[in-house]
């Protein structure tokens, strides 16, 4: 059986440009949720990307609904794929890459392995996914979702979320408090670069961030001092 939905509505440009210069690292500073598990990670060095989430379920051994959906995306779109719980097929290859890199597909995020690293690299295309696999998934016609509510990497992702990745990892932002987090995360980066430069003045770290003063306040304590 197969469920379609509508394709969420796209980010707009501002969000994009301030996620743009978000690390994901920094919003996990700020956040301890939204974040798909670390296994889901990324097969290209060095990529960061910002999409809205269309989200995919499909059966372990099919995927006509990926291709389905890869040939309908559009630009800044990027597919969260929930693979029911299968590891041993992949579902994204050489073919789907180029489909998806032609579209103007953001990226994508496979809750799975996926296969033909090679043409991945040739493409340059952003995904994260569960490492290679050379069994690959078939056109059965099984059946499938399309934007609806999907588990990633142990991640609730619905369609129109906010999806940001990097080499560190993929995290998952409502819309409505996606822009705030990343201008908060932007800050940080920025007070970041200062520390920096005060540590090559000899500035000790522990001073920048408190630690040494929250050690010598607690050694006090159970010291019984004041």
């Amino acid at each position: 059986m197969f469920e379609v939905r509508d394709y969420p509505e796209a980010l707009s440009s501002e969000l994009v440009a301030v996620l743009s210069e978000v690390e994901t690292a920094t919003i996990g500073h700020v956040l301890h949720d939204g974040f798909v598990d670390q296994g889901v990670r990324a097969m290209l060095p060095g990529k960061r990307v910002v999409g809205v989430a269309v989200t995919l379920r499909i059966p372990a051994m099919d995927s006509v609904l990926l291709h389905h959906a890869v040939s309908h995306a559009r630009p800044g779109d990027f597919l969260m794929i929930d693979r029911c719980g299968d590891n041993r097929h992949a579902c994204w290859g050489g073919m789907v890459t180029h489909a998806a890199s032609l579209a103007g597909v953001a990226g994508a995020a496979v809750d799975g392995p996926c296969t033909d690293l090679s043409e991945i690299e040739r493409c340059q295309f952003p995904i994260w996914a569960r490492g290679l696999s050379p069994i690959t998934t078939k056109q059965l016609g099984l059946g499938g979702a399309l934007n609806v509510p999907v588990s990633v990497g142990g991640q609730v992702v619905m369609p129109g979320d906010v999806v940001l990745a990097d080499e560190s990892g993929v995290v998952v932002l409502q819309r409505e408090r996606a822009l705030a987090l990343g201008q908060q995360a932007i800050a940080m980066q920025r007070f970041e670069v200062d520390a920096l430069a005060q540590m090559r003045s000899g500035v000790k770290l522990s001073h920048l961030s408190g630690a040494t003063r929250r050690v010598e306040e607690a050694l006090a304590k159970q010291m019984g001092r004041p």
